[in-house]
């Protein structure tokens, strides 16, 4: 007979793998960093919704493309955990300044500067391709796109912070296998 923990642990490393799956997939083969993340997480694990994923498009590419700001992978993840314990509406007009979502972001934000050094897009392009792109040239994107940006490199990137994100929603709870 098959121990329940052990049944467990299978069934939470093929969650996480499968999401690392569907981000790394999804920036291949439709980019948008941000959405890429979230898509995974909500078709595999129910977190988050379709408006979410809708108002991330413009964080991609350190926001609008610009590579100057927060990594959009990591901004996924961010978005997918403060969808369950970020505070609500309701809390904020009411002025309610306890907040528990910081807990479980800052691990998140942790394990990304452990990894890559730093939140910015652009930190991280020279981290991986040794060089900075400015996405929203024609010239600079192809560039982007040869040297693996949707291949094996962004790709990787919201594999990863996908998975972490999982990771997190697991341990700490936060959402339950099935």
């Amino acid at each position: 007979m098959i121990d329940e923990n052990y049944s467990k642990m299978i069934k939470r490393e093929d969650i996480l793998d499968r999401v690392y799956e569907l981000a790394y997939r999804y920036e291949a083969e439709r980019g948008s960093c941000p959405q890429c993340v979230l898509s995974a997480l909500m078709e595999v694990l129910n977190v988050g919704d379709e408006k979410t994923i809708q108002a991330a498009d413009a964080l991609a590419g350190g926001t609008s493309l610009s590579t100057y700001g927060t990594c959009g992978a990591l901004v996924g993840g961010l978005l997918a955990i403060s969808s369950i314990v970020g505070r609500s509406y309701k809390a904020f007009s009411a002025g309610d300044v306890r907040r528990k979502v910081f807990r479980y972001s800052k691990k998140l934000y942790d394990r990304f500067i452990e990894e890559y050094g730093s939140l910015i897009c652009r930190d991280i392009h020279r981290k991986l391709f040794g060089r900075t792109f400015n996405l929203l040239d024609k010239y600079e994107y192809e560039e982007f796109e040869r040297m693996g940006g949707h291949v094996d490199k962004c790709t990787s990137v919201s594999g990863n912070v996908a998975r972490w994100t999982a990771e997190i929603l697991l341990d700490e709870k936060l959402v339950e296998l099935k």
